[in-house]
């Protein structure tokens, strides 16, 4: 498969835009293109912006198009899942001048075979040498890693990156992920498998994301993680749980935990009820 760039694909950020972008990270423009600059950029992009599947859970309209993720995530005051989190970041991660490869990649692969290929777009940036930029998987690393096999540790969490059947390279999540896994390729880039897989997840009654609310917020530390009426504060030291009581317990969560502005968050907490009533029955 024919390597495709973020400036080549036009998926970049104009100079205004990118501008717009910095200052809602908190975070000014590096003076270098190096390793540390590109640290720096990932951790503010993550502890700035929501990992949150809500579009897919209440049926709303959304995009891979890093323009509407632009729009959605600094413009708006909303997050965003794999393609939006690390569609926005390698667009202007390009802007400032980063060679960026948008990888296609597969969720859980390591169950479902090839037919997971599409459900995650990831990044390859290139420096002195190739690095895994990752902001999509919601909570996995903080900062971007060599783009090699290993093991990996970022605050207390444990992660690797192993090699796969096929010539994939196999990330695997810490022991609390929600996502155990996802293949890659250091040289597979597909926009329509992604396009395709996106169109699934969004709009099928059988995808995970239109059947459950998946919100997820980094901190310090670890991070706090919202799956329907269950909030979980994650550490490497341990677990803690409470649930979501009420739809005004969701507004104030939606806005106090996760600082994200939610339109119609009585009807996102519906539809959380009926989830839980479907279970049940």
């Amino acid at each position: 498969m024919t390597q495709v760039s973020s400036s080549e694909s036009g998926m970049t950020l104009t100079s205004g835009q990118l501008d717009a972008y910095l200052a809602r990270i908190g975070i000014d423009r590096p003076v270098s293109l190096d390793a540390e600059s590109l640290s720096r950029l990932h951790r503010a992009h993550l502890m700035a912006f929501t990992w949150e599947a809500l579009d897919a859970f209440m049926g709303w309209p959304s995009s891979v198009a890093p323009t509407a993720a632009f729009a959605k995530m600094v413009e708006g005051r909303r997050g965003g899942w794999c393609y939006e989190m690390n569609g926005l970041l390698g667009a202007a991660l390009a802007a400032l001048g980063f060679r960026v490869t948008r990888l296609c990649g597969g969720v859980d692969r390591a169950k479902m075979g090839d037919l997971a290929i599409g459900n995650h777009l990831t990044l390859r940036i290139d420096l002195d040498r190739p690095y895994l930029a990752e902001v999509g998987l919601a909570d996995a690393i903080v900062e971007p890693v060599p783009l090699e096999v290993g093991p990996i540790s970022q605050r207390g969490f444990d992660f690797s990156i192993m090699p796969a059947d096929g010539g994939w390279l196999r990330f695997h999540n810490h022991a609390h992920g929600l996502a155990p896994s996802f293949d890659f390729r250091p040289d597979h880039s597909d926009e329509a498998a992604i396009a395709a897989t996106f169109g699934w997840l969004t709009q099928d009654p059988g995808s995970p994301f239109t059947n459950a609310l998946a919100i997820l917020r980094h901190t310090a530390d670890g991070y706090t993680a919202l799956q329907n009426d269950c909030l979980r504060r994650v550490t490497a030291a341990g677990i803690s749980e409470q649930r979501i009581t009420s739809a005004d317990h969701l507004a104030d969560t939606l806005e106090t935990t996760f600082d994200i502005d939610v339109p119609q968050s009585g009807r996102a907490w519906e539809k959380i009820q009926a989830v839980g009533r479907g279970k049940a029955a």
